[in-house]
């Protein structure tokens, strides 16, 4: 294949039955149901990893309302979903966001992220939560001019960072978690926070402290009051300690200051909003597009319960409709899982 073609093969559109937008418990969950129906899903979110808000905000903090589990991790309960979806073999699309939506002359759906991906999809499933996860941004002059090129908010190829200068800042597991796994990749490690107490994982902790004892990483206390460059590239960084300022050198920065919730591009897909959420009816949970539905805390109805557990349901039904769309014509038999061979042949269990 010559080079030119290669490029227009790679630059083709990914044909799917349904493209998932929203990585979190909802999301998971709708490609178990979606699978059981014979519809393959892609899934796209802006995180780095599933999990959605349960991963991201509280990875350890209990919740007690999910069906016969008395208490279970936001990270369990994400590891026990992905477990559960693993037969339908769902394709993640991490660290993008979708951009653009548009329906096709033939009906379906055309998708495309940031990070350039394009879809072509019969069904959207938005599943979102309450919009899109957006980053904090620290509240640094001229930060703008290095974002994308030296400040990241995430990180999609550690080998970008290979034999660099690396300013890690924050106190959760985002932090903690790459200055472990840029450590043996960079040039150095510099891990900064306000103060010499952590909320990520205790094993996470202690892994760091260790390479802090054998001078593999910088454990700084304070904050970062200025940076320093020319045109998009870092060069370094003020920091304000207890005993002054110092400015260090760095050819990258890693802020994990949280994230904020925006409703972002769904807000110019043309549907029907309602106080920026997506009203939905309680049959299909479909948007006021066929063939694009919302479900979890992105949509509203009358009685809408923001529940992990309802936005089970939803997707249960969801998935009855999109068989519809996705096999016209075709007649879907209800069945349980309990008692029918066929859907535990696809779980691998028969």
């Amino acid at each position: 294949m010559s080079t030119d073609a290669s490029v227009a093969a790679a630059a083709a559109p990914i044909e799917t039955d349904a493209v998932i937008i929203g990585a979190g418990p909802v999301g998971l969950f709708a490609v178990f149901e979606l699978g059981l129906v014979d519809i393959k899903a892609h899934v796209i979110d802006i995180l780095d990893k599933p999990g959605g808000q349960c991963a991201e905000l509280y990875p350890e903090k209990p919740i007690y309302d999910i069906p016969a589990l008395p208490t279970v991790t936001g990270q369990e309960l994400t590891d026990r979903l992905m477990e559960q979806i693993k037969p339908f073999g769902a394709e993640f699309h991490l660290g993008e966001r979708v951009d653009a939506l548009q329906r096709l002359p033939d009906g379906r759906f055309n998708l495309k992220t940031d990070a350039g991906t394009e879809f072509n999809t019969k069904v959207v499933v938005i599943a979102a939560g309450g919009g899109s996860f957006t980053p904090k941004r620290p509240p640094l002059a001229g930060i703008e001019a290095f974002e994308g090129a030296s400040v990241f908010y995430s990180v999609r190829r550690m080998e970008a960072l290979r034999g660099k200068r690396v300013l890690v800042v924050g106190g959760g597991d985002s932090a903690l978690d790459w200055t472990l796994a840029l450590q043996p990749v960079a040039k150095s490690i510099t891990l900064l926070h306000r103060r010499d107490e952590f909320r990520a994982a205790p094993n996470s902790v202690q892994k760091m402290r260790q390479l802090v004892e054998t001078g593999d990483v910088r454990l700084m206390i304070g904050q970062v009051t200025a940076l320093h460059g020319t045109g998009n590239q870092l060069e370094g960084a003020t920091v304000k300690a207890k005993d002054g300022e110092e400015r260090i050198e760095v050819d990258a920065m890693l802020p994990f200051f949280g994230l904020t919730m925006k409703l972002g591009p769904v807000a110019d897909w043309g549907l029907a909003l309602t106080e920026n959420l997506i009203p939905v009816d309680t049959e299909k949970f479909e948007t006021s597009e066929q063939g694009i539905f919302a479900v979890g805390d992105i949509n509203t109805y009358p009685g809408k319960l923001k529940l992990i557990l309802s936005g089970f349901h939803e997707v249960a039904l969801m998935a009855q409709q999109a068989h519809k769309y996705v096999y016209p014509g075709k007649k879907l038999m209800f069945q349980y899982t309990t008692s029918s061979s066929n859907l535990q042949k696809k779980l691998g269990v028969s």
